[in-house]
Parts: C-alpha cells; sequence; structure tokens
C-alpha cells in the first residue's frame, strides 16, 4: 500500500495549520476571507485528526468529523511537492469506506468554487448538492 493513515496528535498541531493556512490563503484572500489560527486551533480540538504517510514521510493531512448521517471531510490538504501522486484519491477511497464501516450513508465535504480539487472529488464520485457564496457543498452516498 502506498499511504498510510497514522492518527495525528496534539504535536501535529503546528504542521496541520501552517499547510492548511498555505494550501487555503490564496482562496482566504480572493473572498475575502480572514484566516485565524485560533479558529483552527480549536476546530482541530474538536475533530478526528489523521497524518498521510507516504514510504515513512508526513505527505497531508486529514480532519473530520461527523453526525447521525455523514462523515465529513473538514479539511485535506497535501503538501505541494506531493500532489497529483495519488494520496488524495486515496485518501478519498478510505474516508467512503470509513463511512461505510461506520454505518453513515453520505461522505460530505465543502470546496472553495475556485479549487482546481473540486474535479478529483467529482472524479471520485462526489457531487455537488448546495453552494454558499465562495463554497461548492459535495456528497458521495456510501450505501
Amino acid at each position: 500500500m502506498p499511504f498510510q493513515l497514522r492518527l495525528a496528535t496534539d504535536r501535529d498541531l503546528t504542521f496541520a495549520r501552517t499547510l492548511t493556512r498555505q494550501a487555503m490563503g490564496d482562496y482566504y484572500r480572493q473572498n475575502d476571507l480572514l484566516w485565524s489560527d485560533k479558529g483552527f486551533d480549536t476546530a482541530w480540538a474538536g475533530r478526528e485528526n489523521w497524518l498521510i504517510y507516504r514510504e515513512g514521510a508526513v505527505v497531508g493531512f486529514v480532519s473530520l468529523s461527523r453526525d447521525e448521517k455523514a462523515l465529513y471531510i473538514r479539511e485535506l490538504h497535501i503538501l505541494k511537492d506531493c500532489r497529483g501522486q495519488g494520496a488524495g484519491s486515496w485518501v478519498l477511497e478510505q474516508m467512503a469506506l470509513k463511512a461505510r464501516t461506520q454505518g453513515l450513508g453520505l461522505l460530505r465535504l465543502t470546496v472553495f468554487k475556485t479549487n482546481p480539487a473540486r474535479r478529483l472529488y467529482q472524479r471520485k464520485g462526489l457531487s455537488i448538492i448546495g453552494e454558499e457564496t465562495c463554497f461548492w457543498r459535495m456528497e458521495l452516498d456510501c450505501h
């Protein structure tokens, strides 16, 4: 298996925050949104966070939450030099499997409308189910 997941700890917070800020900074600026380290840290504390590894090296992270119907991908970020090598696709497949095995019927996420990752999500079967000003809401039926 080329990728692995490891449950993140508080020691991984700085890495995840920095990666998210780098990956999302342009989208925040384009949409006049304000980045908040404190907001990220608060969200981190209430979520299930996983590091993504390839050959023993961290290549990204995924942050999850859930309700009675769905598993939510709240963050999914891959290091810039590691993008386009299958990590995102692999994580989406693993999260769909996780949703199924936990008896949740849906995998959901929100993506900036201008983020090219939307095309990956659509290739992996997620459909646009709604929108907000600058975001698409997407989901995959995992039954």
